[in-house]
């Protein structure tokens, strides 16, 4: 399939300079930096089962309900019984 990017003008170059050191088209370059970063990060969320799979998306609105919830649960724990 063909596509048209908008890449920042230094990315292109390095990009271009890379490819030519390693005797590759741009195109073979670019599928592999793509195919290999959308790999790894399916190996992360693989790691990352349940929750801890979108933690790192979550918002800040998000993470503040989280923490206000195992604030609340904390406080709760009598300190004297965990000594």
């Amino acid at each position: 399939m063909k596509t048209t990017l908008e890449i920042p003008d230094e990315l292109f170059r390095r990009s271009k300079a890379t490819a030519a050191l390693r005797g590759q088209r741009l195109k073979e370059l670019v599928n592999e930096a793509l195919r290999g970063h959308l790999d790894e990060q399916a190996a992360g969320d693989a790691v990352r089962p349940g929750w801890r799979g979108v933690f790192g998306g979550a918002t800040a609105e998000d993470v503040a309900q989280v923490d206000a919830v195992i604030e609340a649960d904390l406080e709760r724990i009598d300190r004297d019984e965990w000594r």
